[in-house]
């Protein structure tokens, strides 16, 4: 393994909304960050990559000290990991040559590109809590699902570099899996069993229904609420008998906003995993929530740049 020389690393996680940017260290600590919304990148007049490339400098003028910056982008991204390709959430970035662009204005500095699913789940192999294997299946559950295979401590990026998109894999009804359990299904779901059982919906009857709402409402023993957790434990559960008879992967971790109510899908979850894999499969198939939670994105972003160091 090669020594790093440099302490600190910035990691930028780009969402639809939002831009994440956190100064790390490299023991994943985030030592500064700072959050800003990317409407002002969407309006400028020659575009979202510019304006995003022009709007690093001022984090490169306050943190002098990095030497390499990691991106995690929310999409698709070509397998020499320069150019977007498909970014639903800011379509004017598809095609961009985001790499050579940022090279170009910043020669002294090493930019890192990838799908930020993936990046979290580099994020977690080296910055988890729990020292991740170098050998697992990452699944964030958020807006949609994003998923990633960390393979002998690398991303697995397919023939062209876009492999693991689990949240479009067809499942129930031949429906995408991010549309059945992505945060908007999961409110559908809601929806459903709140109008089919409202003597058990307790107080999910009278609020603006939400993740959060959600999960509170789970821990306090709401019937619906659980029902809701039962279900999406299925959904999701069949998706990973598929994936795991795919890529004989052994842990599987699950991170993102959702995964905060993890512990009340997880015995449907596993219920569904156990019952259609055969004892080679569950013999040693463990199934976890991911540590690195709001931070992720951040870290994960951060971390690309220690790939980048040959790590």
């Amino acid at each position: 393994m090669t020594e790093i020389k440099e302490t600190h690393f910035l990691g930028v996680d780009v969402g639809g909304t939002h831009l994440k940017i956190g100064l790390v260290d490299k023991n994943g600590t985030i030592v500064d960050f700072e959050k800003e919304e990317t409407t002002p990148f969407r309006d400028h007049p020659e575009g979202f990559g510019v304006a995003f490339i022009e709007g690093l400098e001022k984090y490169l003028r306050k943190y002098p000290q990095v030497e390499k910056v990691g991106i995690g982008l929310p999409g698709l991204i070509s397998k020499d990991r320069t150019t977007p390709l498909e970014i639903p959430a800011i379509p004017s970035l598809n095609n961009f040559k985001l790499k050579e662009g940022l090279e170009k204005k910043y020669p002294n500095i090493e930019f890192f590109l990838e799908n930020d699913a993936a990046a979290a789940a580099i994020g977690e192999f080296y910055f988890g809590k729990d020292d991740a294997s170098a050998n697992f299946l990452f699944i964030t559950m958020g807006t949609g699902i994003g998923s990633a295979l960390v393979l002998d401590g690398q991303i697995f990026k397919g023939s062209r570099g876009n492999a693991l998109e689990m949240g479009h894999m067809l499942s129930t009804g031949n429906a995408r899996l991010e549309t059945l359990v992505g945060r908007k299904g999961i409110l559908d779901i809601m929806e459903r069993l709140i109008a089919a059982y409202p003597d058990k919906a307790g107080r999910l009857k009278d609020n603006e229904l939400g993740i959060h709402l959600l999960v509170a409402t789970a821990r306090e023993g709401n019937e619906v609420a659980l029902m809701v957790f039962e279900e999406v434990g299925v959904i999701l559960g069949s998706a990973i008998v598929s994936a795991v008879r795919i890529l004989d992967v052994t842990e599987v971790h699950f991170g993102g906003g959702i995964s905060a109510g993890l512990e009340f899908m997880m015995p449907a979850l596993e219920r569904t995993i156990r019952q259609y894999l055969t004892p080679y499969y569950n013999k040693n198939l463990v199934l976890k929530k991911a540590t690195l939670e709001n931070n992720a994105g951040t870290l994960g972003a951060a971390a690309l740049c220690f790939m980048g160091s040959g790590l």
